[in-house]
This record gives C-alpha cells, structure tokens and sequence, in this order.
C-alpha cells in the first residue's frame, strides 16, 4: 500500500482490508493512507471532513480527495478519487432469499430481469443490483433514502455505464475474489478507470483492472 503509481485519467482507486474492529479504526488508516497516496502528503496532514452533503472528504490545505467506504463482516473497502463523488459497497456472497428480496425492494423491472436469470447465478445477480444501489446512494450523498432501492441500475456488466434517470452518474463492479460482490459510482459524464489496490495481508485476491468503468446492482438493507 505504500507504492502506487498515479494515472493521470479520472481513476477510482479501491483498497480492501481486513476489518479487525479494534483501534485505530481499518477505515481511518485506509482512508489516510489513500490520503497520503493520492495527494502526496503525508498521512498527519491528512484531515477528514465531510462535504455539505455529507459525505467524506480528506483534504491536505485546500485540496480535497472524495473517499467513500463499505463494510461487511471482516473486510474494509474503501474508494478514493481526485475528479469528483465516489460511493463503493461491498457484500459477501451468500445463501438469500433472491426472488423475494427483489419482490419487495427492487422496481418491476429488475425482477423480471432477476427471474430470467440463471437460478445457480441469482444471488450473485442480486447482490450486484443490491451494491450497485448502495453505492450510488453514496455518491448521491443520500445514501438508500428516497426509495433509493426502487432506483432503476444499468444491467451488470464492465465497464461502468450511466445510471438511468441519474445525470452524470456511472455505476459498475470491478472484479474481487474470494466470494465478494463489489460496485463502484462515480459522478462523470465519461468514461472512468478503476483500479483495485490490494492491501498486503488482507486476504483477499484483488485484482487490478485497467477497464473504463463497471457496471452490476445489489443487495442488504443499512444506512450509508
């Protein structure tokens, strides 16, 4: 995590860390380190605040850097990025109720789409529309409020593709071992890179990927 080689193209960049729930918080040091990486400072002059919708922001003196971070059990994720709004979400793949969730939240249209889906691949599916939904809450700064889960998402797929009804809005899932489904969002009116920084120790096989954006949509019910 130390090393990182800056591209000059508008690059959402996502490190992923194990979430040990002690102090100091993974979050916090992920989040300072992308700081540091990004901005060329070094981590004790790294601030974290928040933007007028709330959602985070490091800054160093009068540059800010838009941070967005997800959750689930033992894993951090966090996603830093110079050009604008980021929102990243990340899941563990598991048994669900796929069908039934999608009945309940999701809009007519991607519970046809769902039902059409291969049954061994649903979850999956699912939970691409579930993290979708979540990150672009994020980097709408509304996090899932608004009916932010009836939000329609763009069909899975890479690279990120424009969000329906969303101006400037781009959604996709860069690629993550080990059982996990990832989206990233970004505001851009054109194409966006994401790159997966793989945190040494964290367990988890990233992957780099060198596409123009990501696409999927997805699953679990919290805040922002």
């Amino acid at each position: 995590m130390d090393q990182l080689t800056v591209s000059g193209r508008d690059t959402v960049y996502v490190w992923v860390g194990r979430d040990t729930g002690g102090q100091p918080d993974p979050a916090a040091v992920l989040v300072r380190r992308a700081g540091s990486l990004l901005l060329g400072r070094a981590e004790t002059a790294v601030v974290l605040t928040h933007d007028r919708k709330g959602r985070p922001v490091v800054r160093v003196d009068d540059v800010g850097l838009a941070v967005s971070v997800s959750r689930t059990a033992g894993l951090v994720v966090v996603a830093a990025r110079r050009a604008g709004a980021v929102g990243v979400d990340v899941e563990r793949i598991r048994p669900l109720p796929a069908l039934a969730l999608a009945r309940r939240w999701f809009p007519p249209t991607e519970l046809a789409w769902l039902g059409d889906r291969p049954e061994a691949g649903r979850t999956v599916d699912f939970l691409r529309l579930w993290t979708a939904k979540e990150a672009v809450g994020k980097a709408l700064g509304r996090g899932l409020r608004d009916d932010g889960l009836r939000r329609l998402m763009p069909p899975p797929g890479l690279p990120l593709r424009p969000v329906p009804g969303v101006e400037h809005l781009r959604v996709g899932h860069p690629h993550l071992d080990g059982g996990l489904v990832l989206a990233v969002a970004a505001h851009a009116n054109a194409p966006v890179d994401v790159e997966v920084v793989q945190w040494p120790g964290h367990g988890v096989t990233a992957e780099r990927s060198t596409s123009v954006e990501r696409t999927s949509l997805p699953v679990v019910v919290r805040g922002n």
